[in-house]
């Protein structure tokens, strides 16, 4: 089995596809994997949303490294359920694709994504254009077969920094192979966004529990806003991750994410955490 359409690939079938406007699919999260995290989901919602920009704009692009306005995290899907994929473009054009989305379990929204903004490059650049348009047709005909995401162990980070109750700095180690580069992407692998956003959430998620005590003993990220990627991130590179706790109180805590390759910013954000139920 090839890793191409398979070790970064969150969309089994598409079940409504109107061209340019909108379409709606499906993932089934193996029940073989450890976890499936909410940027793993939000990357589903994203690939949804290229397979109809692509198809928009007949393979001569694809978006890559987009902005999100606001991302909503509502809950969790776990290995074995089946993720509904819904997506509407607001914009799409060579240049960039606008658009908005979510993913259900059963009714229960999982997560929302609005005003995400994804820059259009050369498809040729990334993948091979007619492996992807077989690709579509396949998902949206009998769709592929399910359960060949073998699952993504997370990135840890190594800290470096910690000043009590207000920040910290990490670095992280892109690997320089993995099997998701053979799908993000064969021709150039890049380091998938939503995997630097899950490797900061995590970090940031220890920062918080350490420094709020029993009632942040176990931080809930619930919102994410001014996501962007200002580079990519390629195999092999060191990313130094800060975070920085903007403001607090006994409702939850707002942390400024920041990335940097060799002293050059690469990445920004903001996420708000809340308190879970104590493990």
């Amino acid at each position: 089995m090839t890793a191409h359409f398979a070790a970064f690939s969150f969309v089994d079938r598409i079940t409504e596809f109107v061209a340019g406007s909108r379409a709606q699919g499906s993932f089934w999260v193996p029940g073989g994997v450890r976890a499936f995290p909410p940027c793993l989901v939000a990357e589903a919602v994203g690939q949804l949303a290229a397979w109809l920009a692509m198809s928009h704009v007949n393979f001569r692009g694809r978006p890559v490294a987009a902005l999100a306005t606001e991302t909503r995290f509502e809950g969790e899907v776990l290995p074995g359920e089946t993720l509904q994929l819904a997506v509407d473009i607001e914009d799409c054009d060579d240049d960039m694709v606008a658009y908005g989305g979510s993913a259900v379990v059963d009714g229960r929204r999982i997560i929302e994504l609005e005003h995400c903004l994804g820059p259009m490059l050369p498809v040729q650049n990334f993948d091979a254009p007619d492996a992807l348009r077989q690709r579509l047709e396949l998902l949206r005909n009998e769709g592929a077969p399910r359960g060949r995401f073998q699952g993504v162990d997370p990135l840890e980070s190594a800290l470096i920094e910690h000043v009590p109750g207000k920040s910290w700095r990490a670095t992280l180690d892109i690997p320089r192979e993995a099997a998701f580069f053979a799908d993000h992407f064969p021709r150039n692998p890049v380091f998938p966004a939503t995997l630097l956003l899950d490797a900061q959430i995590r970090a940031a998620a220890q920062l918080v529990r350490q420094d709020r005590g029993q009632r942040f003993e176990t931080p809930v990220a619930s919102r994410m806003t001014h996501v962007k990627m200002r580079a990519f991130i390629t195999p092999g590179q060191q990313v130094e991750l800060g975070a920085a706790i903007a403001n607090q109180d006994a409702a939850g805590a707002r942390v400024m994410l920041s990335a940097q390759v060799a002293g050059k910013n690469v990445a920004t954000a903001r996420v708000e955490f809340r308190p879970g139920e104590p493990a």
